[in-house]
């Protein structure tokens, strides 16, 4: 499905960083696939300029330590100048003093707490002002004003909830509670989160705990007699291939936001499912983890159409500006800030593993990564734009 190094003397060599094993595995193996998909596409379409794309493809076994240590490998012994890579925010920031050092690109698909710009770095993924933004007025107006924060003790979480709380706050809600566990955080701990849940007795939970812990934490929700249509737990990340490993069951009911869910109806999407089964399975999950990784290799393509080149600066010139209908809609690179427009949602769990949308901006909305537009004293409308 990618081609493994070789010579390189006439093909595209380009460096693919994503965990298949360790506490990140389902999240960054959707990332895979979706790159995976992607580059087929391209060289079965006769590659870019009559040259294949050949991948370099390591596992960092979700460990930041060894994302860095293959990041200088790649960019170093490999002779790799661009990767599509990480997931967490721990990793992103593990590698990124490699990357602008060796004047590499990164091609980022996951969203993150923003307040970040690098010009080495190509932003794919959401902003906090195309998810949290939408998600928090949409939990107060709908859930009630107590809202409890609980998230994984890393930057990500960290950020994210403060992001959240400021916003809970501005559109009339209160902050209920706020806890953090470990990134290999054991059922006990989840446990004791959740007594402190039921003594606070919040309207609903906001969730940044990510990986394994997160999937054990909706099942020990679930069998602790919690009722998601009473009080869901919201969240950024919990997408279609995390529900397939927690079970529909214990899903059903809670909220994600996201700029993707497999379920669009779309022209561009049903392409991109089809072909995505096609190639591995018709029962493995589609997710924005899939399609994000997809469409950020689709750009990448067009820019090196028009660069020729993979000199860095030439690429990301290229690169800004740039616009491709992927499987969410049409998205393009800000030429202000490398983030990307894309269109928020909100979709409600089904008890298939599936996502109603419960609600959708009306159109692609401009990255703001150090939101410089801030939410306080305004409100989100339906059109994805903030009115005071």
């Amino acid at each position: 499905m990618i081609n493994r190094a070789g010579s390189g003397t006439e093909t595209w060599r380009v460096g693919v960083l994503f965990s298949r094993s360790g506490v990140m595995e389902v999240t960054e193996t959707e990332h895979f696939f979706g790159t995976a998909l992607a580059i087929q596409e391209i060289n079965q379409g006769g590659g870019i300029r009559g040259r294949e794309i050949e991948v370099v493809a390591y596992d960092p076994g979700s460990d930041p330590e060894t994302y860095r240590k293959l990041a200088d490998r790649l960019l170093t012994e490999d002779g790799i100048s661009v990767i599509f890579g990480c997931s967490t925010s721990a990793a992103r920031k593990a590698i990124l003093p490699a990357i602008e050092r060796r004047n590499g690109l990164l091609w980022y698909p996951s969203l993150y707490e923003g307040f970040e710009y690098s010009p080495n770095v190509i932003y794919t993924g959401a902003s906090p002002n195309q998810n949290s933004f939408p998600l928090a007025e949409y939990l107060v107006r709908n859930y009630g004003r107590r809202v409890f924060l609980v998230g994984s003790d890393y930057v990500y979480p960290r950020e994210s909830n403060r992001i959240m709380r400021d916003l809970i706050v501005a559109y009339g809600g209160e902050i209920a509670g706020e806890l953090y566990v470990p990134m290999q955080a054991s059922p006990p701990q989840l446990q004791a989160v959740l007594k402190e849940v039921r003594e606070q007795q919040p309207d609903v939970l906001f969730s940044t705990v990510v990986g394994r812990p997160a999937q054990n934490f909706y099942r020990l929700y679930h069998d602790a007699g919690f009722d998601a249509a009473q009080m869901p737990i919201a969240s950024l990340t919990i997408a279609e291939g995390e529900i397939r490993e927690i079970g529909a069951e214990f899903c059903a009911g809670h909220i994600t936001a996201a700029t993707y869910f497999g379920s669009l109806d779309s022209n561009s999407n049903r392409t991109f499912v089809s072909n995505f089964h096609r190639l591995f399975g018709a029962a493995r999950p589609i997710s924005m983890w899939s399609a994000g990784a997809y469409a950020q290799v689709r750009l990448f393509a067009l820019a090196l159409e028009i660069a020729g080149t993979l000199d860095t600066q030439r690429l990301v010139d290229a690169a800004l500006g740039l616009s491709f209908e992927a499987p969410e809609g049409s998205i393009r690179i800000d030429p202000e800030n490398n983030h990307t427009w894309l269109t928020p949602r909100i979709g409600k769990v089904r008890r298939d593993g599936g996502f109603d949308i419960v609600w959708e901006a009306k159109s692609a909305v401009k990255p703001d990564p150090y939101l410089a537009v801030t939410p306080l004293g305004s409100r989100w409308i339906s059109d994805g734009t903030l009115a005071s």
